[in-house]
């Protein structure tokens, strides 16, 4: 599973990154060190232009959660953050997305919890870990997007009728990941974003063979602070080793 994820880059950064040819610079998202479900996070995309039949890679805000078509309620979305790679391209939630809605992510890094064993007449807890590429380039988290049509909004012109959303797609977890959970986010090399963003690429194991993991498995693993444990904290001290328990 990927609950948490750290999402610090800006959208120039970004845009240069994962040359992007469209972005509204009226989308804002805060630097975030707490990235949590039902967010707003940075997403690259590829969608066709209607007027002049390019396809354009766009950088743009969804929330994170993804909230399939047929859905009645958004609030489907906040159980949907993640897509398992062994049945993505068949579920019903998310095959169509896999077919020609996919997209990246771009994060400095995860998080994810460890249970601890507890000590005599202790509360068992679990310790947070960031886990992040060793040479600190950007992860692009492999995701697919849906847009959802909301009922209740009369008008289809009318912007709050729509919602657009993502998820991120996970895989058994390996290396240094694999020893704090079984489960870590998907990524996508730089040399294969332009095959895995292309809507009209539609060959499903094509597509899961450029699902690769973050960094090639270069990965740091440290433990932080009980912080990050809360939605309502943010900020960079989120990434501080943590302290030596009492």
């Amino acid at each position: 599973m990927c609950g948490r994820f750290v999402a610090t880059r800006n959208p120039q950064d970004l845009t240069g990154l994962f040359h992007i040819t469209r972005w509204d610079p009226a989308d804002i998202i805060a630097p975030s060190w707490n990235v949590a479900p039902t967010d707003d996070v940075w997403t690259v995309l590829e969608r066709l232009d209607r007027d002049t039949g390019a396809v354009e890679r766009q950088l743009r805000a969804l929330r994170w959660g993804l909230v399939p078509s047929w859905a009645k309620s958004l609030s489907v979305g906040s159980k949907m953050i993640n897509a398992r790679v062994e049945t993505v391209h068949e579920k019903p939630a998310y095959r169509r997305a896999f077919a020609k809605r996919r997209c990246v992510l771009p994060a400095d890094g995860f998080y994810e919890w460890q249970a601890v064993p507890a000590r005599e007449g202790a509360k068992p807890r679990k310790q947070p870990y960031f886990i992040s590429p060793e040479d600190g380039q950007v992860m692009a988290l492999a995701g697919l997007y849906e847009f959802w049509r909301d009922p209740g909004v009369a008008s289809d012109d009318d912007p709050a009728a729509w919602w657009a959303t993502c998820t991120i797609i996970t895989t058994e977890a390996t290396d240094a990941a694999g020893r704090i959970h079984p489960r870590m986010p998907l990524a996508i090399a730089p040399g294969h974003y332009d095959a895995w963003l292309d809507p009209a690429h539609h060959n499903s194991d094509e597509l899961r063979a450029l699902l690769t993991t973050p960094a090639n498995g270069n990965l740091n693993t440290r433990a932080v602070g009980t912080a990050v444990n809360s939605v309502r904290n943010n900020g960079p001290h989120l990434l501080d080793p943590a302290l030596p328990p009492d």
